[in-house]
């Protein structure tokens, strides 16, 4: 007999109900979150056109940076030895409260959001207000990658049986190996054929705030690369795209129970 051919559908398995995939939590778990949008620049572009950004931001943006980037070189042979060097490639600024930075790099531009979080609608507003202005300034070439990126802290009560009371994806453990488990990191790739992106999952515990806890981190990264429209409409359509299938992503994460806890 033959072996059983499985048919692959390109139909999405995680939540489709619209009012649970938009659900809002008052004691949402997120830490931070960032609209990412990666380009390619003119050649004559610099940092002191990027430094333009800036301006008209100053009040509500007061604190400017540099962002670096640190290239590493190894060199092997009858002497072997290591050496860095560090480059600036754009800035970053902080809003007054420090809970809002955008970055302007000569690689792209990002918009973070420290925790309280509040809606993704003035989080998206303020992300493509800003990065209008980037674009006006540096005027790229290419968009090639755009990500949302939201990442959990989810703290857990003690005693903690197993956290599959909590999480629906977690390590699995042999029945044959001892079950205590102190400490993991897994990371999940999956491809998110409908949407032409991908999802890296990261999960791991961390130090808790509170000695009655069990502090996890839930990472959902979402990005497009390679098929990224270039028309300004186009972007942000594909970014509420990403926005809810992160949300479909969280909530197919957890359990009944994590929902009361954040309700």
């Amino acid at each position: 007999m033959g072996r059983k051919k499985i048919k692959i559908t390109k139909r999405h398995p995680l939540l489709t109900n619209k009012e649970t995939s938009q659900r809002h939590y008052s004691r949402a778990p997120l830490t931070e979150a960032l609209i990412d949008i990666r380009v390619e620049l003119p050649g004559e572009v610099t940092l002191g056109n990027l430094s333009k950004v800036h301006v008209g931001q100053e009040k509500d943006y007061p604190r400017r940076e540099e962002t670096i980037i640190v290239h590493g070189k190894m060199s092997v042979g009858a002497e072997v030895g290591a050496s860095a060097t560090q480059t600036a490639n754009g800035y970053r600024f902080v809003s007054k409260d420090e809970r809002q930075i955008f970055q302007a790099r000569l690689n792209g531009f990002t918009f973070n959001r420290l925790a309280p979080y509040e809606r993704w609608e003035s989080f998206r507003d303020e992300a493509r207000r800003l990065w209008s202005i980037y674009r006006s300034i540096a005027a790229p070439k290419n968009i090639t990658r755009i990500a949302v990126r939201y990442i959990n802290r989810l703290d857990l009560p003690l005693p903690l049986k197993d956290f599959k009371d909590y999480l629906r994806t977690v390590p699995e453990i042999s029945p044959k190996m001892k079950q205590g488990l102190s400490g993991y990191f897994m990371q999940l790739q999956i491809p998110q054929e409908d949407l032409g992106a991908m999802l890296i999952l990261n999960q791991t515990p961390i130090p808790p705030p509170a000695p009655n806890v069990v502090s996890v981190v839930l990472d959902i990264d979402l990005f497009c690369e390679g098929n990224v429209p270039s028309e300004e409409q186009q972007i942000w359509d594909r970014f509420e795209q990403l926005r809810m299938r992160k949300n479909e992503i969280f909530e197919a994460c957890i359990t009944d129970r994590i929902r009361r806890m954040i309700a």
